[in-house]
C-alpha cells in the first residue's frame, strides 16, 4: 500500500454522502461500533489486508473479472459493475484499483481459479436439457406437491411451533414430527420447505421457535395457484446477487457454482439454492426451467397460465358418508380444506383427500367458536350427499354437551367460571390438571386470577365442554393460533451507522490535510520509521530531511538525520510533506 492511497481514499470518503458511506460500510461488513475517529481511520481500515480479503470473498464472478481487468489495465470500464466496485471502495473514484486491493486480489486469485471445480458438490440431476411437455407435467406435479406439503407444514406449525437448534435449522424432533404426520416425505423436504417458508415470510422466528406469520395464515386460505406464485416470486426476489442476471432473473444454473470464485463455501451454498428452486418447480432437476418459469429466468413475470393448465382442478364439494368420513373427489379448495380441517381430522393426503369426524374434532370446532347451526350450514353447502344422519346426530350430541362451562371476565377484573351444573364445577375445582389456575369458589361460580384466555384453553385441553364469553355473558370465539409478531421494519444502513457517520462528519470539520500529516508523523514515530520530511523554509524554499522519527510533541518532530548523523528537531507547522524513505 502506498502512503498516498489511504490519504486519497480518506478524501474520497469525506466527499461521499451519508447514504453512500452507510452502503459502503454495510457492504464491507463494518461493525457499527467500530472505533474510527475520522475518515483517515476508515480509509486505513478499509485497505487493511483482512478487510480486503473479506471484500474479495464477496465478489461475484462478473465483479472479479472487472476488478482483474482494472488491475491489468490500470482502470475499469464505465459500467454498473465498475460503479459497484467504487461503491465498495475497491476502486477509486476514477475506476483505478488501489495498490492494496491489487495485492490482495493477486494473493487470493491462485486459489480461487481452481476452487469452484474442486469444492463444488455434485449438482442434482444431469445435464441441462430443453423442457418438454413430459417434463412440464412432472414439474407441475412437483409444484402441486410442494404447495400442499408447505401448507401441511404451516398447519403443523399452527398447532405447535417448530423448534430450531442453535444453528438456526429445524430441530430433529420437529423434522420427525413433520415426516410422521405425512406433511413431508423425507428430512431434506422438511428442511427445504421450512427454508422456503422463512425466506418468503410465511414462517417467522421468535427465540428458538418458528411460528406462522399473519402473511402465512393468509397464504393458507389462498388458492393453489396463488400459493405457488406467491412463494415463487418471493424465492426469485431472495436469490443471491451472485446468481442474478443483469436484466433480472438468474444466470444459467450450471454457472452457479462458480458465481463467487473467491468464496470456498459458496459452491455448497449454490447447490442448496438450486435445490430450493427445483423443490418449488422453478427449475427442473437438470437445470432447465419449466415453461412457466422460463420467462422469469430472463427477468419477465411467471407464465402462470401455463402452470394452471397442468395443475389438478380444485373441487368445492365432498361426499359425506355414514361412517363419519368425508371424501373430496379431487383437490379441495384451500379455504374449504382449512375450514373442514377445523372440524375433522384429515386422514389421507392424496389428491382425493379423506377426512374423519369424531366427537373430539367436533368438540374442538365448537370450542373454537362454531355452533351446531354453523356446522350444519357449512357441511350442507359442501356436501354432494346431504348431511348423513350419524353425522347430524354427533353434531347435535356434541353441541348439547358443549357450553356447560362458561369462562369470561367479571366486573371486578377477575376470570369467572360459571355453570348450571354444580357437580361439574366441583369436578374441575379438584382436577389436578387445572390446579395451576388456582380456582376458588365465589358464590355459585369459581374464580381465578389467570386470564380468561389462559383459563379457557386449560379447561378445553382437559376436555371439558367449555365456551368463552364476554363480561355480558355473550359468547365469543377464540383463535388459539399463536402467530409470529409482525417484524419491525429493518433499519436502513444510515440508521445502523448513524453514530459512526456523526463521528466522521465531526472530524471533517477540522483541517483534513493537517490531520493527515499528524497521523503520518504519529505512525512514523510509533514505528521508528525512516521518512523523508519536506520542510518549508522562511525564504519560501523547501528542503528535505531523511530522518528516523523518534519523538513528537510540543508541535515539534524529533529524529536522527541519517545523512549527517545528528539529532534534528523540526517544527510540525513547517512540514509540508512526508513520504517513506
Amino acid at each position: 500500500m502506498t502512503g498516498s492511497d489511504p490519504r486519497s481514499l480518506a478524501h474520497q470518503l469525506a466527499a461521499r454522502s451519508d447514504a453512500s458511506l452507510a452502503a459502503l460500510f454495510a457492504a464491507r461488513r463494518v461493525a457499527p461500533n467500530v472505533s474510527w475517529n475520522d475518515a483517515f481511520d476508515a480509509a486505513e481500515s478499509l485497505l487493511e489486508p483482512a478487510s480486503l480479503a473479506r471484500a474479495i470473498t464477496d465478489l461475484t464472478a462478473v465483479e472479479a473479472a472487472t476488478l482483474s481487468a482494472a488491475i491489468e489495465t490500470g482502470r475499469a470500464g464505465d459500467d454498473a459493475t465498475r460503479d459497484a466496485l467504487i461503491g465498495r471502495a475497491l476502486l477509486d473514484d476514477d475506476g483505478a484499483p488501489w495498490d492494496a486491493v491489487a495485492q490482495a486480489f493477486r494473493a487470493a486469485a491462485p486459489g480461487a481459479q481452481a476452487a469452484p471445480a474442486a469444492a463444488a458438490p455434485p449438482l442434482p440431476g444431469g445435464a441441462t436439457g430443453a423442457a418438454t411437455p413430459e417434463t412440464d407435467a412432472a414439474a407441475a406435479e412437483r409444484a402441486f406437491t410442494a404447495s400442499a406439503s408447505l401448507a401441511d407444514v404451516l398447519q403443523s406449525a399452527l398447532s405447535a411451533p417448530l423448534g430450531r437448534i442453535g444453528s438456526g435449522t429445524l430441530g430433529a424432533v420437529d423434522r420427525r414430527r413433520l415426516i410422521e404426520s405425512g406433511a413431508v416425505a423425507d428430512p431434506s423436504a422438511a428442511d427445504e420447505l421450512v427454508d422456503i417458508a422463512e425466506r418468503t415470510g410465511l414462517l417467522g422466528a421468535e427465540d428458538r421457535a418458528l411460528l406462522v406469520t399473519p402473511r402465512g395464515l393468509a397464504w393458507l386460505h389462498s388458492a393453489t395457484l396463488d400459493r405457488w406464485s406467491t412463494v415463487a416470486d418471493g424465492l426469485i426476489r431472495a436469490l443471491p446477487a451472485a446468481v442474478r442476471a443483469a436484466g433480472g432473473g438468474w444466470i444459467a444454473p450450471d454457472d452457479w457454482a462458480a458465481a463467487r470464485p473467491f468464496d470456498p463455501t459458496w459452491p455448497a451454498h449454490a447447490v442448496a439454492e438450486r435445490a430450493l428452486l427445483v423443490r418449488w418447480a422453478l427449475l427442473g432437476p437438470g437445470g432447465a426451467p419449466p415453461s412457466w418459469a422460463r420467462p422469469a429466468q430472463g427477468g419477465a413475470p411467471l407464465d402462470l397460465a401455463a402452470l394452471a393448465e397442468l395443475l389438478p382442478p380444485e373441487v368445492d364439494r365432498v361426499y359425506l358418508q355414514n361412517d363419519l368420513t368425508a371424501i373430496a373427489p379431487g383437490s379441495l379448495a384451500p379455504d374449504l380444506d382449512m375450514r373442514l380441517r377445523s372440524m375433522a381430522r384429515r386422514e389421507s393426503r392424496a389428491q382425493a383427500s379423506s377426512y374423519r369426524f369424531t366427537s373430539e374434532t367436533i368438540a374442538d370446532a365448537l370450542t373454537s367458536g362454531e355452533t351446531a347451526a354453523s356446522l350444519r350450514e357449512f357441511l350442507l353447502g359442501l356436501s354432494l350427499t346431504g348431511l348423513p344422519q350419524p353425522l347430524a346426530y354427533e353434531i347435535e350430541r356434541s353441541a348439547s354437551r358443549h357450553g356447560a362451562l362458561q369462562v369470561g371476565p367479571d366486573r371486578a377484573g377477575r376470570t369467572r367460571v360459571a355453570s348450571g351444573d354444580a357437580g361439574l364445577l366441583q369436578t374441575i375445582a379438584v382436577d389436578q390438571a387445572l390446579r395451576p389456575l388456582g380456582l376458588i369458589p365465589d358464590g355459585d361460580d369459581l374464580i381465578t386470577r389467570s386470564s380468561p384466555d389462559t383459563t379457557f384453553w386449560m379447561i378445553a385441553d382437559a376436555r371439558y365442554p367449555v365456551v368463552a364469553v364476554d363480561a355480558d355473558g355473550a359468547r365469543r370465539a377464540l383463535d388459539r393460533h399463536r402467530l409470529a409478531a409482525e417484524p419491525a421494519p429493518a433499519p436502513t444502513p444510515v440508521e445502523v451507522y448513524a453514530d459512526l457517520l456523526a463521528r466522521l462528519r465531526t472530524a471533517q470539520e477540522g483541517d483534513a490535510d493537517a490531520a493527515w500529516l499528524g497521523r503520518e508523523l504519529e505512525q512514523a514515530v510509533r514505528a521508528r520509521a525512516t521518512i523523508v520530511v519536506a520542510v518549508s523554509l522562511p525564504d519560501g524554499s523547501e528542503r528535505e530531511f531523511t530522518i528516523e522519527a523518534t519523538g513528537l510533541g510540543g508541535g515539534r518532530l524529533r529524529g536522527l538525520d541519517k545523512n549527517v548523523d545528528v539529532e534534528r528537531t523540526l517544527p510540525v507547522s513547517s512540514i509540508v510533506r512526508v513520504r517513506p524513505a
